[in-house]
């Protein structure tokens, strides 16, 4: 017989642990962050698999803690879980000035308007093969069959890697998000996860030896292997920066693009919007990455003593901005439990972050799921969603492993 979880309301307020994946898996964290924001926006939690920890729940107060980045660093690690001693890797991400803003700007033109303009075309027509090679009126994952397949293409594109092995791409993304000590994770311990890490970095090391010998492309082995920020990257930094890069062009696009539909299964009134005004996916995709949240959480360092919604941190303290909850904080964003395709200020969200450490592939990601919508709905303007995806058992990555759905023949 299983135990319910203790209500979010009846333990103690000093009890409250967010960082538990479960949560996120089973889909029922809503009521402990709205406890928070409500009786402790900052919130101290002594006790937790990952060590004591602060945690930051409004959106305000998230914001503060994103651009003071002097005194909130990102140096140490991004997630509330430390890297295990001797199996560090770093990345641009996990950098402060001016480190961080030196290897950023190697990859941005990638990711910059005037080459998302060049990819367009090829993401429209991708799209468009894949959606015409869906089945009808028999059960599907929607996951495997859209959502991993689109962004492992674009993850190759990016790389420029060999096409008929895009799949590695996306086997290294889930073991670099992966927590270990969930069942269905692809490895098992830390170790094995470096071990994992470390065919990755060769293989991508191998194509970045060969790009630096070849004049200069406009994929990211090439801008890394050229610009002198980033050429001499010691062995673990390029494990992070590639384990970042592979994360962040595919696990938050796949996770927006089965989350999507899975908000319009449970909101149909919108879902009938949309398709009665096809203009709408402008502000249903900036609505869908507020409403699914695909990154959780970031997490910072005090570097030193400081105040921050009435409480004292001290130096060395973990502070994790938890973006689930400030995306759903009511003194920053209306109405914010419900899924409004038509919301007047859509962007209003945190799911990309703010500051320097802004999503660098924003822009790009937007793209993906407007160009994903806008080949859907003169296709298939009816999907129905059979059962609720499958959750992935993280406290970092909202993800969906698989969604079963079924395209009606009328």
């Amino acid at each position: 017989m299983t135990t319910q979880p203790p209500d979010a309301y009846s333990i103690p307020l000093e009890a409250i642990d967010v960082s538990d994946p479960q949560l996120y898996q089973d889909d029922t964290w809503y009521p402990y962050f709205e406890r928070l924001r409500r009786e402790a926006p900052v919130h101290w939690c002594r006790e937790s698999r990952f060590g004591p920890y602060w945690s930051v729940s409004k959106y305000r107060d998230i914001m503060q803690v994103e651009v003071n980045h002097h005194l909130y660093s990102s140096d140490c690690a991004i997630s509330v879980l430390d890297p295990p001693k001797g199996l560090e890797r770093q990345s641009f991400i996990a950098m402060d000035p001016p480190k961080h803003d030196e290897q950023r700007k190697v990859v941005s033109p990638a990711v910059a308007p005037g080459n998302l303009t060049n990819l367009e075309g090829l993401i429209r027509e991708r799209t468009a093969r894949v959606l015409d090679g869906l089945p009808r009126n028999e059960t599907f994952d929607w996951v495997d069959r859209v959502s991993i397949e689109l962004t492992t293409m674009m993850l190759a594109t990016l790389f420029d890697y060999p096409w008929d092995d895009r799949r590695q791409l996306t086997y290294w993304s889930d073991v670099v998000i992966a927590n270990v000590d969930a069942p269905d994770s692809p490895v098992h311990s830390e170790e094995e996860k470096f071990a994992e890490l470390t065919k990755m970095t060769d293989a991508l090391g191998k194509l970045f030896n060969e790009r630096a010998q070849l004049p200069p492309k406009f994929d990211l082995l090439s801008m890394l292997a050229h610009n002198g920020a980033t050429r001499d990257m010691p062995y673990r930094e390029l494990m992070g920066n590639l384990s970042l890069l592979i994360v962040g062009g595919n696990d938050t696009t796949r996770n927006s693009m089965t989350g999507g539909l899975w908000a319009l299964s449970q909101h149909p009134q919108e879902y009938q919007k949309l398709r009665d005004d096809p203009t709408l996916v402008a502000t249903l995709v900036p609505e869908i990455i507020r409403y699914i949240t695909p990154v959780i959480h970031m997490r910072r360092t005090a570097t030193q003593e400081a105040e921050l919604g009435g409480q004292h941190i001290r130096v060395g303290d973990k502070v994790v901005m938890w973006y689930v909850s400030g995306n759903r904080d009511p003194d920053a964003i209306e109405d914010p439990d419900n899924f409004i395709i038509d919301r007047p200020r859509p962007r209003q969200h945190l799911s990309f972050g703010f500051g320097i450490h802004r999503c660098v592939g924003n822009r790009l990601a937007e793209l993906q799921l407007r160009i994903l919508w806008e080949e859907l709905l003169p296709r298939h303007p009816v999907i129905e969603v059979l059962a609720p995806p499958r959750r992935t058992y993280s406290n970092f990555i909202h993800g969906m492993r698989s969604m079963p759905v079924r395209i009606p023949l009328h």
